[in-house]
């Protein structure tokens, strides 16, 4: 499988890039007390910091409201996951516990304050790409409702979109029976390539610390913009 950025998203943002997690042989179940421990605790501690310091504060969240902006979206209107998920926070609705790969997905958006999704790698068909959506772009979301892309950052594979920074498909979603995962960080621009690898590989050891199974971490920016998994 080919994983790449469409060339014309550098015409916009030279520095944009995304990190790639690929999961193999994990195991999906409940999360154990230990993260949702970990998880809730998080929340609560940056429940307070955020009575201080608004969402829109927050130097990761303020920095992809200009992302999003840049490529035609309103960030007002649609926001990126990280940012609804801290908004959640922010009001005391704590994010409950899923599953162990939607638990870990969350926590990773909140403590770097980026996009993140996780996906079944065996319900994406074809090769991946990193594009912006047009007006026919659009799916089913986790939401429960047809969500359009145009003018938002997507991954699509060969039966279309399944997957972005807004919300995620449910035709792509990892489940309990998932065993091989793809996981997309959409990074912030401005961290340095040391700093998006150390990123992954702590994101990467933390995951299959749980949920065994191996990992594998790659990064694409404009210097290059593909990987084979």
């Amino acid at each position: 499988m080919k994983i790449s950025i469409d060339p014309l998203i550098f015409e916009t943002n030279s520095h944009f890039k995304i990190g790639i997690i690929h999961y193999t042989k994990i195991v999906v179940s409940e999360s154990p007390q230990m993260i949702k421990g970990r998880t809730r605790l998080y929340q609560e501690n940056l429940y307070f910091e955020l009575q201080e310091t608004s969402v829109t504060e927050r130097p990761g969240i303020a920095e992809w409201r200009k992302v999003w902006k840049s490529f035609g979206a309103d960030p007002n209107r649609y926001r990126h996951s990280a940012e609804s998920l801290m908004r959640r926070i922010a009001k005391e609705n704590y994010l409950e516990p899923f599953h162990l790969a939607v638990d870990l997905n969350n926590f990773f958006s909140l403590q770097y304050e980026i996009p993140i999704g996780i996906y079944d790698l065996t319900k994406i068909q074809g090769d991946v790409q990193v594009t912006v959506g047009n007006e026919e772009t659009g799916y089913e979301g986790l939401n429960g409702r047809y969500n359009s892309l145009k003018n938002i950052l997507c991954s699509v594979d060969d039966n279309g979109a399944f997957g972005s920074p807004f919300v995620d498909s449910k035709r792509t979603a990892v489940t309990e029976e998932t065993t091989d995962a793809l996981h997309i960080f959409y990074l912030r621009p401005t961290l340095s390539e040391n700093e998006c690898q150390e990123l992954l590989q702590s994101a990467g050891k933390m995951f299959t610390q749980v949920s065994g199974g191996n990992y594998k971490p790659f990064i694409l920016s404009s210097n290059e913009p593909n990987t084979l998994l």
